[in-house]
């Protein structure tokens, strides 16, 4: 290559890096692996140095993200830079022969931590209070998104403790894989943009102008560094996790010092392994010099520390081929695209499908029926297509054209102006009103035992129902009909169905299946509005009165109610003799006032719903995780991680029968 040829290809690898960072950082959609992005950028390097193209604008010398025009920006005392990083033993030696030979002795060991797929953020408290949250940015200044980062529970507003005068933190925002899948699968069935993984979710999430929305979405957070002007230099990493405990703030329990490389590897191989069962998403392993105060003689470049480096684990990838692309109805008449794959082994399950999301997302990635793709487990759960392999080549299939009706009801799609995704909107649409059933049947709505799948299946197919509400007009005769259906499971179902009629008033409304209305929302509005009749006349202004409710919720809680079929349906609901008034609860006690409670494990007598209500009746909150504002953990048999968390985090401890004691039992 000689340097004009070296130029061109600087320029147009520049150029995709600079595209790469922006849709990495800045829209929350990567269209290119890790690993192809630092590989590519490790050819950048390599080009600028032998042919001396330097230039301090190129992404070999600045860290990836920018600070926004949407949020106020702060400067960072110290520069939060990127890790430079490696996917090889022999270049993580590199790593290690080139801080001895900076330092001149081998007087130094590593400290080993888990590299979390998630969002840099820098913390700063005053005085024990948190006065900043700001996100990393160029790594000389960031966004600051303090009203943000404090809707995180993870994060304490207020240090335990004695506390120095000012203390910064630094911590990676991040997202569990289950919560991660949930909050992707309701995006897609209200028509937005699915994330393409945690981490992307997490950083888009983190600059949303609405705190409440924030709110919503599951974040958690670790903190990893930890800065008190002078002192810092005379603790070590492993010393920093501790104070950091100490302080309240949660530390991943994945550290580990190490004294010498040969170990570093060991940990670097346990851990590779380790990964599928954590309940988050982690890319790699950071090695640091564990000595704070060699930091200053290792240096750093213009963009890495030299006493740091980050080992990535290999993206868990597979290639197939695209048989065909199918079309899903969702129970709001959503349509995705699926594409069916020629199976596949992938993170040990074998994959067959792949959601494809929606039409833009075909025409941004041009995937075609009978290409050879990449397919990889976004956060480990969810199978996706990352890329086409060889989209060039000459004998491709015609690009997909998504279709005009919808494929079960042949009913015309539409999309709504602020979607991606097409809908149909056709109330009769045979699976959106077996996916409509099956909701308003669910544990969480009205909990009809034995109305599975399959049932409401056949039940559809006979015509002997096509909406909720004809559930209750179900007689023991046609039920016996249905296939494998004998006369025992049949009076069941007839008996479960008459004991749904006593659901409270807030799960008849989650099983209505009103778009945005989830469990919490259905709570809110039925402690709100108190009846269905006042629910069904409220206008969207005194909606967006409480608290948890927006202008999409307001809007479609009156549309649902506007509508002349949803209104027979729910005053056919209220003639069957189901629930359509909240019941005035008297609390018990205000012991728990201000308290929030995590449940964990099998307890002796209470079942998880018996022992929330208790809580709430005598003033106190429950959260599904434990952080440093947690005060109780009521911990049962088969207790698992939140027990060792709420240990870690010193958070009191209850068994059934203390609780008992506390309520007067």
């Amino acid at each position: 290559m000689n340097k004009r040829e070296a130029e061109e290809r600087v320029a147009e690898l520049r150029g995709l890096l600079d595209k790469a960072n922006q849709a990495y950082y800045q829209e929350a959609q990567p269209f290119m692996s890790d690993k192809e992005f630092d590989e590519k950028l490790k050819e950048l390097e390599k080009l600028e140095e032998e042919f001396d193209l330097h230039d301090p604008e190129s992404p070999t010398k600045r860290v990836g993200g920018e600070v926004s025009s949407v949020f106020e920006t702060v400067q960072h005392p110290v520069p939060l830079l990127s890790l430079d990083n490696t996917y090889n033993e022999e270049e993580l030696n590199d790593f290690d022969g080139r801080v001895k030979k900076i330092l001149e002795h081998e007087n130094y060991d590593y400290m080993v931590e888990l590299k979390f797929d998630g969002a840099a953020i820098r913390l700063r408290y005053e005085n024990g209070a948190l006065v900043l949250g700001a996100t990393r940015g160029d790594g000389e200044k960031g966004d600051d998104i303090t009203t943000n980062v404090k809707t995180i529970r993870d994060i304490p507003l207020q240090l335990k403790g004695e506390s120095p005068a000012v203390v910064e933190v630094r911590g990676e925002a991040y997202m569990e894989r289950e919560a991660f899948a949930r909050m992707n699968e309701r995006r897609e069935e209200e028509g937005l943009n699915v994330f393409a993984n945690p981490r992307n979710s997490t950083a888009g999430s983190l600059k949303m102008q609405d705190p409440k929305a924030v709110a919503q979405r599951p974040i958690r957070f670790f903190a990893f560094d930890l800065l008190l002007d002078d002192e810092e230099n005379a603790l070590t990493q492993f010393e920093k996790a501790e104070k950091l405990q100490e302080l309240g703030l949660p530390v991943s329990e994945y550290h580990k010092v190490c004294s010498n490389i040969n170990e570093v590897h060991t940990v670097i191989n346990e851990w590779g392994e380790l990964r599928h069962e954590l309940p988050y998403e982690t890319d790699g392993v950071v090695i640091k010099v564990n000595q704070s105060d060699l930091r200053e003689q290792l240096g750093t470049t213009s963009k890495f520390p030299r006493w740091a480096i980050a080992f990535k684990f290999e993206a868990e990838q597979a290639t197939t081929t695209i048989n065909d692309i199918t079309l899903q109805v969702g129970r709001l008449g959503t349509i995705t695209p699926v594409a069916e794959l020629e199976a596949v082994e992938l993170a040990g399950t074998t994959v067959k499908r792949a959601s494809l999301h929606n039409e833009d997302e075909i025409q941004r990635k041009d995937i075609r029926i009978g290409d050879t793709v990449v397919v990889e487990k976004a956060g480990e759960i969810i199978p996706q297509v990352i890329s086409v392999v060889n989209p060039d080549r000459a004998d491709r299939n015609e690009p997909y054209k998504f279709p005009e009706n919808c494929p079960a009801c042949n009913s015309e799609l539409i999309k709504y102006d602020d979607e991606v995704a097409w809908r149909c909107v056709n109330p009769t649409c045979p699976p959106q009103v077996r996916i409509r059933i099956e909701h308003f049947a669910s544990r969480d709505a009205m909990d009809i035992e034995g109305l599975g799948e399959s049932v409401v299946d056949q039940l559809v197919s006979a015509e002997l129902i096509s909406t909720y509400a004809d559930l209750y007009d179900l007689k023991k005769e046609q039920i016996i009909e249905l296939e494998r259906m004998a006369d025992k499971s049949a009076q069941n179902l007839i008996d479960a169905i008459e004991k749904s009629k006593a659901q409270p008033f807030e799960r008849v409304i989650y099983a209505l299946g009103i778009r945005f209305v989830g469990k919490t929302v259905a709570k809110d509005l039925a402690k709100a509005f108190k009846t269905m009749d006042t629910l069904q006349s409220v206008s969207e202004e005194e909606l967006e009165a409480v608290d948890s409710i927006g202008p999409r919720i307001a809007e479609s809680v009156v549309k649902f109610f506007k509508n002349e079929k949803n209104q027979a349906i729910v005053k056919r609901l209220g003639e069957h003799g189901l629930q359509f008034e909240k019941e005035e609860e008297e609390q018990a006690s205000n012991i728990f006032n201000g308290k929030k409670f995590v449940l964990t494990g099998s307890l002796p007598t209470y079942t998880r719903k018996e022992a929330t209500d208790l809580i709430e009746k005598h003033g106190g909150k429950t959260a599904s995780s434990v952080s440093s504002n947690t005060d109780y953990v009521l911990a049962g048999e088969s207790a698992g991680s939140k027990l060792d968390k709420a240990k870690e985090l010193g958070v009191e401890i209850l068994d059934e029968a203390t609780f008992r004691e506390m309520i007067g039992e």
